[in-house]
């Protein structure tokens, strides 16, 4: 089969297209033939080995995993023994963070549980954008009873990946949500309902002298002294990560941010009980896509041979919803 492979950290030119085994699914695993791949910002850190903090993870010097791509859609190809939730042909979909990534390939394996039926109705593209980001706009803002009707709710970021799932589902919950985004974005995010838009490059959020109930960070751009300006009393603020990170940053949300929540009732630091593929999660999204509830916003759509030209896209802050990888 073809696949997207690396053999060390770098930009998108060092990627290249090969022939490599076809995967055999073992015991309780489940063989996918990829229709569609979506593009995420954890791609282009895993690329270039940023923050450097991950390589612990992903390898020191060079990347233990020579595949990449996290968000898989597809039609089951063949199953193992043991399998009994899936047979060949049934629409699937899972984010492959946990199972050896590999999305950006013709065939991709992994155990029963990591796949979850596709909603009826969403095509493969639809469905591609869902598993990374989707889950990681839910589950910042708290799950089925983390906002609620009223709540002012800002999304920094917000014309990201996660951001634009973020309002969506802030929408849909009844709150009343402030976009953070550049000028030219700004129709896109008032499109999917954002009540008030803040343009990144004129003001700075955390000095307008609003207070929000909670703030959903896809930028990463504010020091947590900054957003603590911002947050109601008994706010919640979690930073999804943002635009390459730098490693103090990470590490000061991470800590400072429980340090300046201590004896308060506000809440501050990183998603970090985040869990990819939640059935509970996913169940949940997909009853909201089906209820049209939720919407994948796509921008553009790639062959396979060009996910290092998908990668630039997304590097270069250029992109109006998803990219999408169509086998």
């Amino acid at each position: 089969m073809k696949a997207i492979v690396r053999s060390a950290y770098g930009s998108p030119d060092i990627l290249r297209l090969e022939e490599v085994p076809t995967p055999v699914p073992g015991d309780g695993e489940v063989l996918v033939r990829i229709r569609a791949a979506s593009v995420n910002r954890a791609d282009l850190d895993a690329l270039t080995g940023q923050p450097v903090m991950f390589r612990a993870f992903m390898g020191p010097r060079r990347p233990r995993n020579h595949r990449l791509g996290l968000d898989a859609a597809g039609e089951v190809e063949a199953v193992g023994s043991g399998v009994t939730r899936y047979r060949p042909g049934d629409r699937v979909y899972s984010n492959l963070t946990m199972y050896g990534l590999g999305a950006f390939a013709e065939l991709a394996c992994a155990p029963e549980k990591a796949w979850h039926p596709i909603p009826a109705g969403l095509d493969f593209e639809g469905a591609s954008t869902i598993p990374e980001a989707a889950i990681l706009a839910f589950q910042g803002l708290g799950g089925r009873e983390g906002v609620k009707r009223g709540d002012r709710v800002l999304i920094n970021g917000a014309s990201g990946s996660t951001g634009l799932f973020a309002l969506q589902l802030a929408k849909d919950a009844g709150a009343e949500v402030t976009a953070v985004c550049s000028p030219s974005k700004a129709d896109l995010v008032r499109s999917l309902g954002a009540d008030h838009v803040i343009d990144y490059t004129t003001e700075d959020y955390t000095r307008g002298g609003q207070r929000y109930d909670r703030i959903l960070d896809g930028a990463g751009n504010r020091s947590v002294f900054e957003v603590r300006r911002a947050l109601a009393p008994d706010g919640v603020y979690l930073s999804v990560g943002g635009v390459s990170p730098s490693t103090g940053r990470i590490f000061q949300t991470m800590i400072l941010g429980p340090l300046l929540s201590i004896g308060r009732r506000r809440s501050m630091g990183l998603l970090l009980k985040w869990k990819p593929n939640d059935a509970k999660d996913m169940a949940t999204l997909g009853e909201l896509l089906q209820a049209g509830r939720l919407k994948p916003v796509i921008d553009r759509t790639y062959p396979l041979a060009q996910v290092p030209d998908a990668l630039r896209y997304l590097a270069a802050g250029k992109p109006r919803g998803k990219l999408v990888i169509t086998m």
